[in-house]
């Protein structure tokens, strides 16, 4: 039995604080109220560090009350100065609204919006027609400038005298919090979640609600709740790899990649990353971490992490074909890839280009070919590496004085190198 909203973030180490912390656990109580996350159009995808929100409004909705999307097609002509050292360029009206529309297919498939239960608004549909006059009269009265300098965003920015902050993004705190008040009239929206670094933000949306719409007698008509911002258990941020973001679009990260993020995590994420990325209820994951402490290297809960993770932003079919991926290069059965899987396999892993005209004739020597791989640092150490059988090609293991040719490219084009069971070289001959 899913717990109260509260409670089962809190045992999922998703909240940092509340608003109103006496009142708010009585006024969730009643199902049916309304919470909305904002989501920022910097991109037309979403990493996975996005994914803590979309779980925050999954398991607001779990808990019976109705979620709503906001996406920032308005907020995001202005950009926020959250955790940026320096201005952000602007982008044009075009880009937003396609990463507006990008942003939004993926959240529509993770979130259930049903008129009772969801619903997905656009900020650029308010605040497009708001008038400079009108926002400086009815919304930047209630903003003192002595408090809003004293915000991180702010400070540090000030304190980088070569940097400042311009007034364009000074504002970006009156727009946001104008979309509570907006939410608040329109759609009787009484909670905002997000990230604690938007904490100040949300407690300025709750002060233009009671300053424009006064306070009900129990203080119950604007709440805020944040969760931590999660880091892995080296200190890094959640979504950042060494190769750069891991997108939930297909397009920007392959499913197969995004399946070996989550089955390569450290043990020491992985406990964490359980509680935030997946529905499983208390017992099961105990249970799983358990079993995980006794047999680390079975890497089980990895498994079930990779398995939850990828089946939510992929489906379920294509989490089969990772899996059955991972199989056939963990089993050495290459050739069983189809060629948009083996695509996949290519950008995930170490790779290079070669001439395919080489191929001809006697082809390529093998012991050439490692030296300028990833697997070997001299043709020495490749022949010592096929002299031991370490070496293999597509998943066959390869001979001492083995030549690659034509015959050797699987879907006409690449050839896979692996040393040891976990060493992949991916080859690609044009």
């Amino acid at each position: 039995m899913t717990a109260p909203f509260l409670d089962e973030l809190r045992w999922r180490g998703l909240l940092h604080q509340t608003t109103a912390d006496s009142v708010l656990p009585g006024y969730l109580a009643q199902p049916g109220r309304v919470a909305y996350c904002g989501f920022d159009p910097t991109r037309d995808s979403l990493t996975i560090g996005n994914l803590i929100p979309v779980m925050l409004l999954t398991h607001w909705q779990r808990a019976g009350h109705k979620a709503i999307v906001l996406m920032g097609g308005g907020t995001g002509m202005i950009g926020d100065p959250s955790g940026k050292d320096a201005e952000r360029q602007l982008m044009t009206p075009d880009v937003i609204r396609a990463n507006v529309a990008g942003q939004q297919r993926i959240l529509e498939k993770l979130l259930d919006f049903d008129p009772a239960r969801g619903a997905v608004v656009n900020n650029a549909d308010w605040l497009g027609k708001l008038g400079f006059l009108e926002v400086l009269r009815d919304v930047g009265k209630h903003f003192s400038v002595n408090a809003m300098i004293q915000k991180d965003s702010v400070r540090r920015r000030l304190e980088a005298r070569e940097q400042g902050i311009s007034y364009t993004e000074f504002s970006y705190a009156l727009l946001q919090a104008y979309d509570f008040l907006h939410l608040h009239r329109t759609m009787n929206c009484t909670v905002q979640m997000a990230g604690s670094d938007q904490y100040g933000n949300i407690v300025s949306g709750i002060d233009l609600i009671h300053k424009t719409l006064g306070r009900s007698d129990d203080g119950a008509e604007a709440f805020g709740i944040t969760a931590p911002l999660v880091t892995k258990a080296d200190g890094k941020k959640i979504g950042k790899t060494e190769t750069g973001a891991v997108w939930l679009s297909a397009d920007r990260t392959s499913p197969y990649a995004f399946y070996q993020f989550w089955i390569n995590a450290e043990d020491a994420d992985v406990a964490p990353f359980l509680h935030w990325y997946t529905l499983r209820e208390r017992e099961d994951l105990e249970a799983t971490l358990e079993r995980h402490a006794a047999a680390p290297h079975e890497r089980h809960a990895q498994r079930l992490l990779a398995q939850d993770v990828t089946r939510t932003i992929h489906g379920a079919a294509e989490l089969a074909r990772v899996e059955a991926a991972s199989q056939a290069l963990f089993g050495g059965e290459v050739r069983a890839l189809d060629a948009e899987m083996l695509g996949q396999v290519f950008a995930d892993v170490p790779h290079s280009q070669h001439a395919r005209d080489s191929l001809g004739g006697d082809g390529v020597a093998l012991v050439d070919l490692l030296a300028q791989t990833t697997l070997c640092s001299s043709k020495r150490e490749a022949r010592q590496f096929l002299t031991t059988g370490a070496i293999s090609v597509n998943g066959e293991r390869a001979a001492v004085e083995q030549k690659l040719t034509a015959a050797d490219l699987l879907h006409g084009g690449r050839i896979l190198l692996r040393r040891g069971k976990k060493q992949w070289h991916a080859t690609e001959w044009r």
